[in-house]
Formats: structure tokens, C-alpha cells, sequence
């Protein structure tokens, strides 16, 4: 454990796995108090108990990010427990579609629209208050690769992660001078429980997924949760409204 955000609290939503998960233990391991959202209540609860019996710092909040209500009563929440907001990571999301644009579905649309970019920036719109009120903050959303190219058979997603460049850029340029830094992590395919329960319905798909990269393998979540403290950090006191590529080179081809 490392003291480099003690005294700070981070929010970290979508944690009750994978990413979100790995970066809520990593934020907890660096000494930051730790508040973590999710609507997965047990889940979410079990990781915040787990990280409190390694002798961190952690809450849990439920929280849907898709219901303005709930992101604003989460953000009051942390507010009234700890009158701050130093770093947020917006990452809930929702898993991709397959198919190409033609056969998609509305209400699919509707949902990945509604969790990815609505989620994202209905965060911001009430993390970014919070965070003014004491000087200045980092907030990292979470796009994807797709939001760097085009992604044949998952264009709804890819559009999705595209706003979420797009509003992470714009509120990156808007808040600049007033001490809030605002990037975002473009993940590939990562070893999370989503990616895992495609491999168990197609196995052939981990090898596939792995030949994506010119690493050879897929990512692991703790990959991205370093990337993301890097961002908070005052390591990257000088970065704002970037797409870091955290990708094992697939970007390069």
C-alpha cells in the first residue's frame, strides 16, 4: 500500500466488477477513501467489505447512473459523509451488441445510449460542482478502442464510446483553468467476468481475442485501474482531454 491519494476520496462507479472492481482496490491501496456505485447491491457491497478487511477505506453506494435522481443523491451522499470529491472514474457501462447497423434493435439502443454516454454525463454534471467547491479534481471515463475506429458489428456501442470521447474533451477544455482535469481510458479486451462468459459460451473466442493484440494475450483489469490512478495523479497534473489507449498495440494495426 502506497499513501499517494490518502486524504483524497474517489468515486469509482460500474465497481462491483472487473474494472471498476480492480481500480476501487487500487484507489483503496494508494490510501484514497473509496466510495464505490454499482447496481449490483451484494456484489458491490462485498468488494467495498473486502477492500475494508485489507485495511482500506471503502463505502458502497447503489447507484443507477442511467436515473438523474440516484446519481444526484449518490453525489449529495458523498457531499454530506465527506464535504469533497478529489477523483471520480466513471465506468459503469453495459455489455456490447452483435450485429451489423442495419438489424439493430431501438430498445438496444436506447439502453446502451442511456447507460454509456447519458450515465457518463449525468455523473460529470454533479461530480464537477463538487469537486469546484474544493479547488479542482480528475474525472476518467471509461470508452473503449471502439471509440478510436470503427468497430463493425458493434456500432451502437462504438458510437456511445465515441460521445464519451466527445464529452470528455469538451468538459476537459470547460474546466481547464478551473483546476478539474478530465481524460478518459480506452480499454481493449480485458480478462473481466463479461469477457469470461463469452469465452464459456465460445471458446474459440479467447484465442481470437488474444490475436487482436500484438502483445498476444488479452489485458487484465489491474492494467486499466493503473492507467486510471496515473490520470488522478499529480504525475498527470499536465493532461487533460486525452484517450489513452490502454490496448496491448491493437490501436497501431
Amino acid at each position: 500500500m502506497s499513501n499517494e491519494f490518502s486524504g483524497k476520496v474517489a468515486l469509482v462507479t460500474g465497481a462491483a466488477a472487473g474494472i471498476g472492481k480492480a481500480t476501487a482496490e487500487a484507489f483503496a491501496a494508494a490510501g484514497a477513501q473509496v466510495v464505490l456505485s454499482d447496481i449490483d447491491v451484494s456484489a458491490g457491497e462485498a468488494v467495498a467489505e473486502a477492500i475494508r478487511a485489507a485495511g482500506g477505506d471503502a463505502v458502497f453506494i447503489a447507484c443507477n447512473v442511467a436515473d438523474s435522481a440516484e446519481v444526484k443523491g449518490l453525489i449529495e451522499r458523498i457531499d454530506a459523509e465527506f464535504g469533497r470529491l478529489d477523483c471520480a472514474f466513471n465506468n459503469a457501462g453495459i455489455e456490447i451488441e452483435l450485429g451489423k447497423l442495419a438489424d439493430g434493435d431501438e430498445a438496444v439502443f436506447d439502453r446502451i445510449m442511456d447507460v454509456n454516454v447519458k450515465g457518463v454525463w449525468q455523473c460529470m454534471r454533479y461530480e464537477l460542482p463538487l469537486m469546484l467547491k474544493n479547488g479542482g479534481g480528475a474525472i476518467v471515463n471509461t470508452a473503449s478502442v471502439a471509440a478510436l475506429g470503427a468497430a463493425p458489428k458493434m456500432s451502437i456501442y462504438a458510437a456511445s464510446k465515441h460521445a464519451v470521447l466527445g464529452l470528455t474533451r469538451s468538459a476537459a477544455v470547460e474546466y481547464a483553468r478551473q483546476g478539474v482535469r478530465v481524460n478518459a481510458v480506452c480499454p481493449a479486451v480485458i480478462d473481466t467476468e463479461m469477457f469470461r462468459r463469452a469465452v464459456a459460451i465460445e471458446p474459440r473466442k479467447a484465442d481470437a481475442a488474444a490475436a487482436m493484440h500484438p502483445v498476444g494475450r488479452v489485458g487484465r483489469a489491474e492494467e486499466i485501474a493503473a492507467a486510471v490512478l496515473y490520470l488522478c495523479s499529480e504525475g498527470a497534473s499536465f493532461t487533460t482531454g486525452i484517450a489513452l489507449p490502454v490496448d496491448g498495440g491493437s490501436t497501431c494495426i
